[in-house]
């Protein structure tokens, strides 16, 4: 139970990575806000307090929205009286060729992506800095590190991702809070369900491991540095990819 009498905050837990974030998290004691654009998130919560009861609260908000991240962080703090790990995980892709791609498209990844988690570390860093203490992971994406040709914008966004990290943690260090992020690379998610068999041949010729990673193997990468075993470490990128980029 190593986050007994912690509250974590969780982006994007209503599916996929972000599910398995918030329910593991909350199976080692955590009380978690599951934080999803649409009701999705309270199938987390549910699940959730299924096995603990008041365990967890669904909040459902926008984090592209600088206004609303900031109003539903309040209302967080109020609710659970404390903030003691943030879990920056929302994210989307609109995909296509740079030279094809809209603007529309370009705002919304990087709106939602990496405005979306610095609104929110930007949010809960006051009250960390209270206590001295805190943890920020940021899920960012192998695509950060080499980019990927027909995404951009996610990319990009990724990419921006860790420069947030590491200069949140330069920014952070002396108030006893670290950040880092968690890189992972082909995971099986609603997301990557819809790429077609040829892609997913693809990909995985390129994992030296020979298969894909899961949910749960995210979800440990972020339970660790999240745990006070990590205490001294931050402003790193942890590559959870089976070895595709090493």
């Amino acid at each position: 139970m190593r986050f007994e009498n912690q509250v974590a905050v969780v982006t994007g837990a209503g599916r996929g990575i972000g599910h398995a974030i918030a329910v593991r998290l909350a199976s080692e004691g955590a009380r978690v806000a599951a934080v999803s654009r649409s009701e999705t998130a309270q199938r987390t919560a549910d699940e959730i307090n299924a096995s603990r009861a008041d365990a967890a609260k669904a909040y459902a908000v926008d984090v592209s929205d600088h206004t609303a991240v900031r109003q539903t962080s309040a209302k967080i703090l109020e609710d659970f009286g404390r903030i003691d790990v943030l879990v920056n995980n929302a994210g989307v892709t609109r995909d296509g060729l740079s030279m094809r791609m809209s603007m529309d498209d370009w705002d919304t990844v990087m709106n939602t992506n990496l405005k979306g988690a610095f609104s929110f570390a930007q949010a809960v860093m006051r009250s960390m800095i209270k206590q001295r203490s805190g943890r920020i992971i940021n899920i960012t994406s192998i695509a950060g590190l080499t980019g990927n040709a027909g995404q951009a914008n996610y990319a990009a966004s990724k990419a921006g991702l860790i420069g947030l990290t590491k200069t949140l943690a330069r920014e952070l260090a002396s108030r006893g809070i670290t950040v880092n992020a968690v890189a992972p690379g082909f995971i099986v998610t609603d997301m990557t369900d819809v790429l077609s068999d040829q892609v997913k041949e693809a990909v995985l010729s390129k994992v030296p491991l020979g298969k894909f990673g899961e949910g749960e193997d995210i979800a440990a990468a972020v339970a660790f540095l999240a745990a006070p075993e990590a205490k001294y470490i931050t402003g790193q990128v942890l590559t959870v990819d089976g070895g595709m980029v090493m």
